[in-house]
């Protein structure tokens, strides 16, 4: 009875370990599938990595560091990939769950500081310039900041619980040589993934410009139709009520209408309301103020050259052979070809002179800080070459591939 009660007492024990261990892996997998996934979602995207890395490095005071955003957000993709790749497959896992612990105690702080900042800035007037998205998954799911420090807090808890649990979980059976040459082959395909959507584009296309999109349906506002009528009355009291049209033929069929009738009213009626663009603050302005985005938006087809920094667009590609010839084809089968920046007209007028440009360039003006960055953000290439046929993106290449 005594060994029938111990065995008893054992098989409970035996089985409350196993649906802990089996918990215990549930976490492990999701925290490592959330990281992999977090990864890749910016990896697609290297540019926008650095970019977002400069976003707090100018929240922060720390502009020094412009130079180093690009290669910062590459490594921070490779060490979060291969942090999720190595949990994944058990490598190393004491130490790996140190770096989870390590990299989620960071970022608990940080987003913890952005969603107070934030509150503060909506509620009480101060002024921090905090990052308003957070870019954790990079653009593929926008979160706020408040939302994402919820989130690292769930994370932060199933971190510690794997954590602290992290000494019955086995290693992969390899040796320890094997291990780190199975993490380095993890972080070694995301940093060629990487390459390559630096020297192309975007694996995937998260912008408002990728292929397909109708991009006046997007930037261009709609104005409201109205149906104008007007209203007049002769002596006797009849009334006609006239449209603009009718309005321009009435002397052929009544010749002396003005004498018999007086005007009375106009009369406006809404047939539809004007639709704002889903994206506001796109326009090609000329030294003018002239804005130009409604005309060639709108053209059957059209190339648009999009250098966003004039500074910075590659000189190697304003002088290649690709791009004159592109233009040429435009020229000789009646294609506009226009640019769009954002430097101000002054470094538009160096850079005509410079590269003695045939083609108008276009300001999209912007506030440095808060933009918005819509022609950065339309394609991660400076300069880079969209084509819309009928306002729909129907090309978009780097300048490598022109």
């Amino acid at each position: 009875m005594i060994i029938s009660m111990y065995s008893t007492h054992q098989n409970s024990k035996n089985l409350k370990k196993h649906k802990q261990s089996i918990w215990i892996t549930i976490l492990r997998i999701l925290l490592a599938c959330v990281f992999i996934f977090s990864g890749l979602a910016k990896a697609v995207d290297p540019v926008a990595s650095g970019i977002k890395m400069d976003e707090y490095f100018t929240s922060f005071g720390m502009g020094f560091m412009h130079p180093f955003s690009l290669w910062l957000g590459i490594i921070m993709n490779i060490v979060e990939f291969t942090l999720g790749f190595m949990l994944l497959f058990r490598i190393r896992v004491r130490l790996t769950m140190l770096g989870y612990l390590l990299f989620m105690t960071f970022f608990f702080f940080l987003t913890a500081w952005l969603a107070v900042a934030e509150h503060l800035e909506v509620y009480y007037g101060f002024v921090f310039g905090v990052v308003k998205d957070c870019g954790c998954f990079g653009q593929a799911i926008a979160m706020s900041n408040l939302e994402t420090f919820l989130k690292n807090v769930l994370l932060l808890i199933f971190v510690l619980i794997v954590f602290a649990n992290s000494k019955s979980i086995p290693d992969i059976r390899l040796t320890l040589l094997g291990q780190w040459l199975f993490a380095f082959i993890g972080g070694g395909l995301v940093l060629l993934l990487q390459s390559y959507c630096l020297n192309n584009l975007p694996l995937i296309d998260f912008s408002h410009w990728k292929k397909g999109t109708d991009i006046v349906e997007i930037f261009i506002e709609k104005p409201a139709q109205i149906d104008i009528l007007f209203l007049y009355q002769n002596e006797k009291g009849e009334e006609k009520l006239l449209s603009m049209e009718e309005m321009t033929n009435i002397t052929e069929t009544i010749p002396n209408f003005y004498e018999t009738y007086n005007y009375i009213e106009r009369i406006d009626s809404v047939i539809s309301e004007a639709i704002h663009p889903k994206v506001s603050g796109f326009s090609m302005l000329d030294n003018q103020g002239r804005d130009f985005a409604d005309i060639y938006l709108n053209k059957e087809i059209v190339c648009l050259l999009f250098m966003h920094d004039l500074d910075e667009v590659n000189e190697k590609a304003m002088a290649s052979e690709q791009l004159k010839n592109r233009i040429a084809d435009c020229k000789n089968n009646n294609i506009d070809f226009v640019a769009i920046t954002n430097s101000p007209f002054d470094e538009i007028d160096k850079f005509i002179k410079n590269y003695n440009i045939t083609f108008p360039i276009y300001l999209n003006p912007i506030d440095p800080v808060k933009g918005p960055f819509i022609v950065r953000d339309a394609i991660r290439s400076n300069p880079g070459l969209i084509v819309l046929k009928n306002g729909v993106v129907a090309e978009k290449r780097g300048w490598r591939r022109f």
